[in-house]
């Protein structure tokens, strides 16, 4: 999971690249990036870190241009928090290119070695982002014709890239001295949207991994990028697009509306905040024929992402709502943190609970989901100290069973409480009195009750169904290997130290 921009406008566009990053933030807290274009030049700074603490004042003024994309980032391949792997991502051939991706490339090992031995290309870092800009490049360089590009020949690579790369991904992507490009995988696995806005010197345009961007930085909501869809922005603001994929599927990733994104969202026709009020809906009504015999006093939510589901929740089970936890802000998301000690010393300095809205009571706890299980423990346990007589635990989602491949961090099953468990046995596991899970049919039908047209999506995470089709046991086995060699890193988050500050100049 990261939050991926890009901007085509008519006047200096650091600003709004920096504003759109502050945004998507939740998307990513490892790494920021912001590259710039002004006549053939790009202009690049990353690093380690919030976008507050890579940026600064020297920074911006250096970020010059009316085009660019940014990215922050979310380790889910490669070193986490190596420096080198922030993004965008820069080659200076065929044509010169900066890439920013979401997503995950499940063949990037292979597509190493393709790019070693016949492409002759190398690459620098262990990241898919890298792979996959490559592959661009390869392409780009295939179909030009003595290494002139039009649009053509750029929806003609993306067609190429299409062919060769496999996983979930969406991109954006710089031409110098051409403009920006933007696109989504076939399945559409991870989400891309555009926004445009019209001013007195011309239209802008804006790519972005959530409509949440477009919205707060004044742009007008148009549309989803569809699965396989290439976008080609010119320099002068010329908008144009193409389907350059053989096979498409729209199955976009359920955890998006789970957890992912922000509840003001708009992502392929749906809400994220009404599909999270849907949820509550369903598993209100499987808390009502399941277990009627739950005395609940209050029914809490853990913040925030699981809000518009326990209200909802409460409203039909005509319980009363209440807010028992407080979040500090400034403690960084313990899903993203990537130790289990690291996880277990930052819940209790992310939350505090309200004693009086526990004592004596029989509380239901909703969360959006349950992954390894260590922040359920500890949040059950918090009830309890606070003077909770019950505590019931439900999940607005089914149990996470299986390894997620397509960009999220969830990649070996030994680390899911739900992998080799049952209801019963993880109820016992977090604590709880009583357990509910979401059922998956149910998680369906509040997404597609909000867009009947989604009638698929990646569910892998809840069912081992890769929509991709090419996962196999070996893959899955490699995938949690090498995670468990990884040299886990520190506490907390990274800091702004150690940021690269690139003025990279290419030919038109």
């Amino acid at each position: 999971m990261c939050g991926i921009l890009g901007v085509v406008a008519t006047t200096p566009v650091n600003q709004l690249l920096y504003d759109g990053l502050q945004v998507l933030q939740h998307r990513g807290q490892d790494a920021a990036g912001i590259a710039t274009a002004e006549g053939g030049r790009f202009h690049m700074h990353k690093g380690p870190g919030l976008v507050r603490d890579v940026f600064r004042t020297r920074n911006m003024r250096d970020l010059v241009g009316n085009w660019g994309i940014a990215h922050c980032r979310y380790p889910t391949a490669g070193s986490a928090y190596n420096a080198a792997e922030a993004q965008p991502f820069y080659v200076n051939s065929p044509f010169g290119l900066m890439l920013a991706h979401n997503g995950n490339l499940t063949n990037s090992e292979q597509l190493k070695r393709d790019m070693f031995l016949q492409d002759l290309r190398h690459m620098n870092t262990n990241s898919d982002s890298e792979v996959l800009l490559n592959v661009l490049a390869h392409e780009l360089q295939v179909a030009s014709t003595k290494y002139q590009v039009d649009a053509e020949t750029i929806f003609k690579a993306v067609a190429g890239v299409h062919k060769r790369i496999k996983g979930a991904y969406a991109v954006v992507a710089m031409i110098a001295g051409y403009g920006l490009l933007a696109f989504r995988d076939p399945f559409g696995i991870r989400p891309l949207v555009i926004g445009k806005n019209e001013t007195p010197h011309g239209t802008e345009y804006m790519v972005a991994s959530e409509s949440v961007a477009i919205d707060t930085l004044g742009f007008h909501f148009l549309r989803d990028v569809e699965p396989g869809e290439a976008v080609l922005i010119d320099t002068r603001g010329k908008f144009v697009s193409r389907q350059c994929a053989e096979k498409t599927l729209h199955a976009p990733c359920m955890f998006e509306y789970v957890y992912l994104a922000r509840p003001d969202s708009l992502m392929d026709g749906v809400s994220v905040y009404e599909s999270r009020v849907k949820m509550g809906e369903f598993l209100a009504d499987k808390i009502r024929h399941t277990l009627p015999h739950l005395v609940i006093d209050a029914v809490i939510p853990i913040p925030d992402s699981s809000r518009p589901s326990a209200l909802e929740l409460a409203r039909r089970l005509d319980v009363p709502f209440r807010e028992g936890f407080v979040k500090n802000r400034y403690i960084g998301r313990t899903f993203i943190m990537p130790g289990q000690a690291s996880r277990r010393k930052s819940v209790r300095q992310k939350l505090n609970a309200i004693a009086q809205e526990f004592k004596g009571k029989h509380v239901l706890l909703v969360d959006d989901s349950i992954v390894r299980g260590t922040t359920s423990h500890e949040i059950i346990q918090m009830a309890r100290d606070a003077g909770a007589k019950k505590v019931y635990f439900a999940s607005a989602s089914p149990p996470v069973r299986f390894a997620n491949v397509y960009g999220i961090d969830m990649p070996t099953r030994a680390e899911l409480i739900a992998a080799h468990r049952n209801d019963e046995e993880i109820r016992c596991e977090i604590g709880a009195d009583a357990l509910i899970y979401q059922d998956l049919d149910a998680l369906r039908n509040a997404v597609h009750s909000v867009n009947p047209t989604l009638t698929q999506f990646d569910t892998s995470c809840f069912d081992g169904h890769y929509i991709t089709g090419d996962i196999s046991a070996d893959y899955l086995a490699s995938v949690e290997s090498a995670r468990g060699k990884a040299i886990p890193p520190g506490d907390g988050e990274g800091g702004g130290g150690g940021q690269l500050d690139l003025n990279l100049v290419t030919s038109e």
